[in-house]
């Protein structure tokens, strides 16, 4: 089983929120080992060819880059075989699928998406829905996915209802943004729900990145504190990365003596800790459900077309150009 994302550390409201989006980032920890481990695959690649030593031969095996699952185009459709379940929350799901082969990766890049895609019995066409995996695009062998079940969702509630040995149809990747590292000096990520899952992805790619010091604010609005997906790994970030992650919860049901915020995601506290607009080189991105993306930043339009800007985003100051809608 998946170890547990539970968390208690809530991130006050009542901070120098302002002077932390505005001051200078400093350098947080590195997977320096993984570097060196990787730099140390490709210098053995030389020795095994005079020596023939096989410790050797497994380290030039992974300097081979891995094959991708899922490799776009006109690959179709792959069906996985659901290998575990953990029960997160009252309505949410973390599941691992296994990919066809154990030594593959996903074939994602940042930032992509995956399809899934399931047709009932009594269905007259199938039901088509993204997803951005939670797992890292590195690992090998799987995919994670953070469901959450939605009252009469037709994709939500099958995935739900699989159980270990069933399968499900995948097809990617799907892009979104394409992300470099250093590409902007400070990103804000506004979710709600499990639009958290895509900020969550380039989070992990830019803190995994010793050489990315992009700094990044996240608000998080949710109904109630159970609702805060992936808030252990959230707070190891903000923990390890104190002058470069931020992150602001709100919540529609707070509970009692909780110190983030109340209610909805408001203008006044995008105000307080964004990056203000006239900052050079920033990007907001927004993810949630329909109430949210109307509110902050109004919806896309389609995959292809990020549509107009309005809502919060628009009269705070920021631009269409300045904004992504995942």
């Amino acid at each position: 089983m998946f170890s547990r994302s539970v968390s208690r550390v809530a991130q006050p409201l009542k901070t120098q929120a302002r002077r932390y989006a505005t001051e200078s980032g400093s350098q947080g920890g590195s997977n320096t080992f993984l570097y060196l481990a990787g730099g140390a695959a490709v210098a053995g690649a030389g020795y095994y060819y005079f020596s023939g030593s096989s410790s050797v031969a497994a380290k030039v095996k992974e300097a081979v880059p891995a094959k991708p699952a899922f490799t776009g185009g006109d690959q179709g459709f792959v069906s996985l075989k659901l290998a575990d379940i953990e029960i997160v929350n009252h309505n949410t799901k973390r599941l691992r699928f296994e990919l066809p082969e154990s030594d593959m990766v996903s074939g994602l890049q940042i930032a992509s998406a995956i399809l899934t895609k399931y047709k009932g019995p009594n269905d007259e066409k199938a039901t088509l829905r993204p997803y951005t995996p939670i797992s890292d695009e590195g690992e090998k062998g799987y995919l994670d996915l953070l469901i959450k079940k939605y009252p009469n969702g037709p994709m939500s509630t099958h995935i739900h209802d699989l159980v270990p040995g069933q399968r499900l149809d995948f097809k990617g990747p799907l892009p979104k943004y394409s992300w470099a590292e250093n590409k902007h000096n400070h990103i804000a990520l506004i979710a709600g729900g499990t639009g958290i899952t895509p900020m969550y992805q380039l989070c992990r790619s830019i803190f995994s990145n010793p050489n990315d010091k992009t700094k990044v604010t996240l608000v998080f609005g949710n109904v109630t504190e159970e609702d805060i997906l992936l808030r252990r790994e959230l707070a190891e970030l903000e923990n390890t990365y104190p002058q470069r992650f931020r992150a602001f919860y709100v919540l529609d049901k707070a509970p009692k003596g909780w110190q983030g915020g109340s209610g909805f995601i408001s203008k006044d506290l995008l105000k307080t800790v964004l990056p203000e607009p006239k900052e050079e080189n920033i990007k907001l991105f927004v993810c949630g459900p329909p109430g949210l993306m109307k509110a902050i930043s109004g919806p896309k339009v389609s995959p292809k077309d990020q549509g107009d800007l309005s809502g919060s985003l628009k009269d705070l100051g920021y631009t269409k150009e300045q904004v992504y809608k995942f």
